[in-house]
């Protein structure tokens, strides 16, 4: 995936690159040559003073996806902390499918979210970044924090997960099982379809029917309205949509995400979320159509020090975007309450 085009509202910073080298992964696998992608937003010397903040990245999205929460006096406030903001492994920007010379497209390993982390928590230690103020991130990237959390239960003092999973729901491995069908045209993943071809399906599932809720597609004022807007994520797609291999990477990771399948807890997703030392905090959605909202709250359950914010409005998994006023008020207002 190549980086796309600034949009409205995203912080142009300087592309970082950290080389880890060949980075064994859970699946006994190597990941050869690997690298991280990631930008830094704040005084860098906040990260010694345990003033760091760490965001990952949602799928198919790049470390622009929280810009909306970055920022002087903002909800990840860059006055108070420092924010390095990761590039999942998979993402295009990180070792992807689509830009390794040694695992090109389907030689890539199959990678989890267990590797993401680690290849953050590299990142981490190159940049001698000890404990972490927290651990922040929308979807995968939530899902990630939650995760981190697990992983490394001693390594941040709180973690922010929005529209989160702790493992994930057979609803999001099936939408997921749908987006990879739009993209490649076998079964096994390996052969992707013509990319006009795929965007008629992959277009309208990932950016109108995964993302938004019915109530908010009423925006629409007629059936042909919302056609126009089908023809027009089709043309963005064809432009600039994600590399059907990093994709197929990323939401394989997706699926096989579990808390519990972390070292030490055998498969217990509920003991592992227990044994979470920072203090969390869950936001979610009434009605998510990608990230069925009874998994944050599930999750929340069995974490000791736990707050949970319903996210208001119909702006299902993106109320975690800044697309609406609404949600993302309710963001800032309960993420630097959280984070004071």
């Amino acid at each position: 995936m190549r980086h796309p085009p600034l949009a409205p509202g995203w912080i142009d910073r300087p592309h970082q690159r950290f080389a880890i080298g060949d980075m064994p992964l859970e699946s006994g696998e190597t990941l050869r040559d690997a690298f991280v992608s990631y930008v830094v937003h704040g005084d860098p010397a906040q990260l010694a003073a345990g003033s760091g903040i760490l965001a990952c990245t949602a799928i198919g999205s790049t470390h622009h996806r929280l810009d909306f929460l970055i920022g002087p006096g903002n909800a990840l406030d860059t006055d108070r902390h420092c924010i390095v903001v990761a590039d999942a492994l998979g993402n295009g920007l990180s070792s992807s499918p689509s830009n390794s010379a040694a695992q090109p497209g389907a030689a890539f390993p199959r990678i989890t979210m267990h590797d993401m982390v680690e290849s953050q928590r590299r990142l981490l230690e190159h940049l001698n970044v000890g404990r972490l103020k927290a651990v922040v991130g929308a979807s995968m990237g939530g899902m990630q924090a939650l995760q981190w959390a697990v992983s490394e239960p001693r390594r941040m003092e709180r973690a922010v997960a929005m529209t989160p999973m702790a493992r994930t729901a057979r609803w999001s491995q099936l939408v997921n099982e749908m987006s990879r069908r739009a993209l490649f045209a076998d079964a096994e993943c390996t052969q992707p379809r013509p990319r006009g071809e795929a965007m008629r399906l992959f277009a309208p599932l990932s950016q109108l029917l995964m993302p938004r809720t019915p109530e908010a597609l009423e925006a629409f004022g007629s059936q042909q309205a919302l056609l126009d807007e089908i023809s027009r994520l089709e043309r963005e797609g064809a432009e600039h949509g994600p590399d059907a291999f990093d994709w197929r990477c990323q939401s394989r990771a997706y699926d096989a995400h579990d808390v519990g399948t972390t070292r030490g807890f055998d498969g217990d997703t509920e003991r592992a979320l227990a044994c979470i030392e920072a203090e969390v905090l869950i936001a979610a959605p009434l009605s998510d159509l990608y990230n069925p909202p009874f998994a944050a709250r599930e999750a929340a359950r069995s974490i000791r020090r736990v707050q949970v914010v319903e996210l208001p409005g119909h702006d299902g998994h993106r109320s975690a975007s800044g697309v609406s006023t609404l949600s993302t008020e309710a963001l800032r207002d309960a993420i630097r309450a959280f984070l004071r």
